[in-house]
């Protein structure tokens, strides 16, 4: 008998492939405009988030178990610890996509208590991370004074998916959990925005004064958006579902969701042009592969449901000719990313098995 293939090494990193794919599918069915076209994309997106998910769980189940010391060791990486935030994000991300997605072919019991189970799993792991990474950070990570990059944003902006995520769960709860889950998702919007005001005024001191760096790196500017569309989802979502649970006026709600989130998009849309003005001019001499290339999928995708929110609650043609315009970049980061995940890692599978039939 011969002995068991050691699992591959699979990093944290990998669920961003996860987060991606999930916000493809949700984005899609959340846009403020509708066609057969966008409810394929969902549909297909939401399969393909459903496969990656469980490969991605049981391939990394595997590898801890096999290599017991591998959680230690990644959390030990100053460049990797920061993306167990991608794991609790996964979680997140996939859940809402199914509820959002899924429910009529899974029924309503059933695409809630997925929902629900996910949401309060990756809600446990993304608090953990926001507290214990920044922890590692600050007790025993070394690292460089010019190293601020949007990487550092994962491990806090796990809580801001679950304040979104969350107010989407509001509408099936009811009594002192839906007060307390509603108080929860406004609790986490804040701890993780303004955690990441602090991260993205170090992310800019650090691009003032040490400029661009590795080409490698480039994407994760990318990574700034994820808190800033984010948070203008939340926002908008608990201002439809957060009302009655609290006993507030719904229009007090809805008046704060459009002054923070009208900013805030500002923003996001300053940041998503220098972003892109800066990965294009470093695409221009060679951009190479790695999994931050993800980076041009999730945060783009918290832009498009934060522009779904404001057009839904404005009424404005504008706000949805930008979601939709945002939508169209999204699929398109998508597509760059997974064409470039395929490339870089089907070939080397294809040689193993080819050595591994030989042998």
């Amino acid at each position: 008998m011969s002995p068991r293939t050691p699992a591959p090494a699979v990093t944290p990193n990998w669920f961003a492939v996860v987060m991606g794919t999930s916000i493809l599918a949700t984005a899609a069915a959340t846009l403020p405009v509708s066609s057969p076209v966008l409810t394929g994309i969902a549909w297909t997106a939401w399969a393909l988030a459903s496969v990656v998910l469980l490969a991605a769980v049981a391939t990394t189940t595997r590898h801890y178990l096999d290599d017991r010391g591998a959680i230690r060791r990644y959390l030990d990486d100053p460049g990797m610890a920061h993306f167990y935030g991608a794991q609790a994000m996964g979680l997140l991300a996939y859940g809402a996509a199914t509820l959002v997605v899924a429910k009529p072919l899974l029924g309503q019991g059933v695409a809630v208590g997925a929902d629900a189970t996910l949401w309060i799993l990756g809600t446990a792991l993304g608090l953990a991370t926001a507290v214990g990474v920044p922890v590692l950070a600050f007790t025993r990570h070394s690292v460089a004074p010019g190293a601020a990059s949007g990487a550092w944003l994962m491990p806090v902006v796990p809580p801001m998916v679950s304040a979104a995520t969350g107010a989407m769960l509001l509408p099936y709860v009811g009594g002192e959990l839906s007060r307390t889950l509603a108080l929860a998702c406004y609790a986490m919007f804040g701890l993780s925005g303004l955690a990441a005001i602090m991260v993205i005024a170090s992310v800019w001191n650090r691009l003032a004064h040490h400029q661009v760096g590795a080409a490698a790196a480039v994407p994760t500017l990318w990574i700034v958006l994820g808190p800033l569309g984010q948070s203008v989802t939340a926002v908008g979502l608990l201002a439809d579902h957060a009302a009655q649970p609290l006993g507030i006026d719904s229009h007090a709600l809805l008046v704060f969701s459009l002054l923070y989130g009208v900013p805030v998009m500002g923003f996001a849309l300053m940041w998503l042009a220098i972003a892109l003005a800066v990965t294009v001019r470093t695409a221009r001499v060679g951009l190479p592969f790695t999994l931050a290339w993800w980076a041009f999928t999730f945060p783009v995708g918290t832009c498009v449901t934060g522009a779904s929110q404001l057009a839904k609650h404005t009424g404005s043609a504008a706000m949805t000719g930008l979601a939709v315009l945002l939508y169209a970049l999204l699929a398109a980061g998508w597509g760059v990313a997974a064409t470039g995940t395929l490339r870089h890692y089907l070939p080397r599978r294809e040689r193993a098995h080819a050595l591994s039939v030989s042998a």
